[in-house]
């Protein structure tokens, strides 16, 4: 016992050290002009939907190839363009995810892919509303995603710039073709995205 408690405060004093090292932060100036690609290990879009008033589902997206453009000068100007490969759909069961790739919900075989493209940039700070047309199942409607700059950096695993960002929305499904079982399962979906690029 004598030795835990040397060991643990030694982690909470050591702590603040350790958060110093992230090579990341929210510093405006660290951004540069120019065209990122996004980073698609980092980069997920999580949805969140009311199943059957039993209990809150969540499942997953990750961007499968897409770009950033951004003038730190100009960031109203900023242009994203993304997109998402329904088959890399993740949820926690095999079959579920099978059953959500099928023809009754997302209809992978016939729309591999989502896609998002921004229209428009309200920059406040280090936050920020951006309006853009999603697409599903060749249905495009107009999303607003508000965003907040979570960070920028170099990334000390490939030497390159990073951009962070993190921002949430809300859509209803079955204004994209997937409202099977509406509204058994709720139409309303809380979209969480956490989006990384780096520089090309």
């Amino acid at each position: 016992m004598r030795f835990v408690l040397p060991a643990a405060l030694a982690l909470v004093i050591a702590a603040p050290a350790i958060a110093q090292t992230q090579p990341g932060a929210p510093v405006a100036s660290r951004v540069v002009a120019g065209t990122y690609a996004v980073d698609p290990a980092h980069t997920q879009v999580t949805w969140s939907v009311n199943h059957m008033g039993f209990s809150m589902l969540e499942g997953q997206f990750g961007a499968s190839e897409g770009t950033l453009t951004i003038d730190p000068a100009k960031p109203q100007n900023a242009k994203v363009d993304v997109t998402f490969k329904i088959d890399d759909l993740s949820v926690t069961a095999a079959p579920f995810a099978n059953h959500l790739k099928s023809k009754d919900f997302f209809d992978a075989a016939t729309y591999p892919t989502a896609r998002f493209v921004s229209t428009g940039v309200k920059v406040m700070g280090t936050k920020a509303v951006i309006t853009g047309n999603l697409t599903i199942k060749d249905q495009t409607k107009p999303v607003t995603l508000n965003a907040t700059f979570f960070g920028a950096g170099t990334n000390p695993m490939s030497k390159k710039l990073n951009i962070g960002f993190r921002a949430t929305a809300k859509i209803k499904r079955s204004d994209f073709g997937v409202g099977a079982y509406v509204p058994v399962v709720g139409d309303d979906v809380d979209l969480t995205i956490n989006a990384a690029f780096t520089a090309q």
